[in-house]
């Protein structure tokens, strides 16, 4: 009962919120970004008249994504490809890690009554992973381990032949049960970058269309943002002739691009393309696909994503991809996602059942090393985050706490030192080397610290994307009553040179002397914030 009492307060806070856009009131319009979460390189297809869709969590446990649509506008998570990568120790943080690797990248297809999926991890081995099922919301399986193939995209043909498109228009054939490529088939590149182009074209998305085969790309053109383009041929070994489909600013930022194209039910095409956006990370916008000559032209007439527009199909429910959690289930909130591979034996929800139980299983120097960080993302325009946390259990060197957790993290953490218990507002930022990945240190500056004499600690943070900001706010409670504001103001980036992902909420405990200190962590309680509630910034968790 208690714990329904407190989602029912953070229920009717959110319903006193005026919406960010009246017309999207009435249900049937919405504004963009569609999805304004860290959801990159998506793809996207219709079976019947559900969407699905793949995103982008690399390092992030479970991963793989699989999302599930009736308008392309409201998504929820049904299923995570696999539960863990395991090619080496480093998926463990041990011996190193494999922070903006893991799965990226990733192509979803639709063939003969089963999804599969294709992508690679960036890391050794460089192989390719495929995956199979008939049932997208229960188990993948895999199917096999291919050559490397970087931003991929699969495609049946009407013939049954397969291919991969990968890389700068690199063209292979695989066997018909995809268990490797073909031995002798299809092995080329299908057309050469041109004089407008530079650095590479990436981010594939493959389909064949009326007897004709097009290839959507990103590239970066002279002197010019990025953009979106589009390779077609009438033969899948070519020529191909290319057009550029997309190139437009949007919402203050000056370019959208990668992503894929998908048509509903009733023969209208849509276009579902990413748009960096600073420490939120890579949200989605969704627009009109207009085929003009047989070109899938995307945006408005104006050729620009629209900032408003109607849904492609009415009426449907709301769905969510960061949700609150009391911790009350035995299974873990399917928005969840640990960094790396988690050691199972050192979390529980049912040791303290309403709890998650998070043990420290292993000695380590910082926060980036440490297994068992837990993290759902953040979503703009603001949004707002909160833990309980019960530390009474914490050992002589532990920190536990609640983050905005990226390459670049501002943290409240509680830490446990000779007896005494002090919550600290401080921010780190790894030093990596990049190309292994090694963590070099972490540069840690403590901005405040104040002493807990409760055993229990509320910890909220209020996470503010509106163009120009990126700012996040952290706050404590010892009775969940009265809020303290603790530290400054901390600027959130997207940082692609180390995690390559947007900031998320981060629950996390680890040691620095000795393993077996844990924190029950009650609940995380989250609410979204439209762009004319950002002053009613502090919800009451009580």
């Amino acid at each position: 009962m208690r714990k329904l009492l407190i989602n029912l307060t953070f229920l009717l806070f959110a319903a006193t919120i005026t919406s960010s856009a009246a017309v999207v009131a009435d249900k049937s319009t919405f504004a963009n970004p569609m999805l304004w979460a860290d959801v990159p390189d998506p793809d996207v297809i219709r079976v019947g008249d559900d969407f699905y869709m793949v995103s982008t969590t690399m390092h992030l446990m479970p991963g793989c994504p699989i999302m599930r649509s009736k308008d392309l506008v409201n998504w929820e998570v049904i299923s995570y490809v696999f539960d863990t990568l395991d090619d080496n120790s480093r998926y463990r943080l041990i011996d190193g890690n494999v922070y903006g690797r893991g799965q990226w990248a990733t192509s979803l297809k639709y063939h003969n009554g089963r999804f599969y999926v294709l992508f690679s991890p960036n890391d050794q081995p460089y192989r390719s992973y495929i995956y199979s099922t008939a049932d997208p919301t229960g188990k993948w399986e895999l199917v096999s381990r291919t050559p490397h193939f970087h931003d991929s995209s699969l495609l049946f043909d009407d013939d049954g032949r397969v291919y991969v498109y990968s890389g700068t228009g690199n063209l292979r054939e695989l066997n018909p049960d995809l268990s490797d490529v073909k031995e002798g088939g299809v092995d080329m590149v299908i057309f050469e970058r041109d004089s407008t182009e530079t650095g590479l074209l990436e981010g594939s998305r493959a389909l064949k269309l009326n007897g004709k085969y097009y290839l959507l790309m990103i590239s970066w053109p002279n002197g010019k943002p990025r953009r979106q383009v589009c390779y077609r041929a009438d033969k899948i070994t070519g020529p191909y002739e290319k057009k550029v489909i997309l190139q437009s600013e949007f919402g203050g930022f000056p370019y959208a691009g990668q992503g894929t194209i998908v048509d509903d039910a009733k023969g209208n095409w849509w276009g579902v393309i990413f748009q960096d956006r600073g420490g939120v990370g890579r949200v989605l916008t969704l627009m009109p696909c207009r085929w003009i000559d047989g070109w899938p032209i995307l945006g408005d007439e104006n050729g620009k994503i629209p900032a408003v527009m109607e849904r492609p199909v009415a009426g449907c429910p709301d769905k969510k991809i960061v949700t609150s959690d009391d911790f009350d289930s035995d299974k873990l909130n399917i928005n969840w996602q640990w960094n790396h591979c988690p050691v199972n034996e050192a979390w529980s929800l049912t040791d303290r059942p309403g709890h998650l139980r998070l043990t420290t299983s292993r000695v380590v120097d910082n926060l980036y090393n440490a297994p068992n960080t837990i993290s759902q993302r953040m979503e703009g325009p603001e949004c707002n985050g909160a833990v309980k946390i019960d530390v009474s259990h914490m050992k002589d060197g532990d920190v536990a706490g609640f983050g905005a957790f990226n390459g670049h993290s501002g943290l409240l953490s509680i830490e446990k030192n000779n007896g005494k218990t002090e919550l600290v507002m401080h921010t780190n930022v790894v030093k990596m080397e990049r190309r292994t990945k090694n963590v070099l240190g972490v540069d840690n500056e403590e901005i405040q610290r104040v002493a807990l004499n409760s055993p229990v600690v509320m910890l909220r943070i209020n996470a503010d994307f509106r163009p120009g900001r990126d700012i996040a706010r952290f706050a404590y409670s010892t009775d969940g009553k009265s809020w303290n504001e603790i530290g400054r103001d901390f600027k959130m980036r997207f940082d692609y040179q180390r995690l390559f992902m947007g900031t998320r909420f981060a629950i996390y405990n680890y040691a620095t002397r000795e393993k077996g200190g844990y924190v029950d962590v009650d609940y995380f309680n989250y609410e979204r914030l439209s762009d004319d509630a950002h002053s009613m910034s502090k919800i009451d968790t009580k």
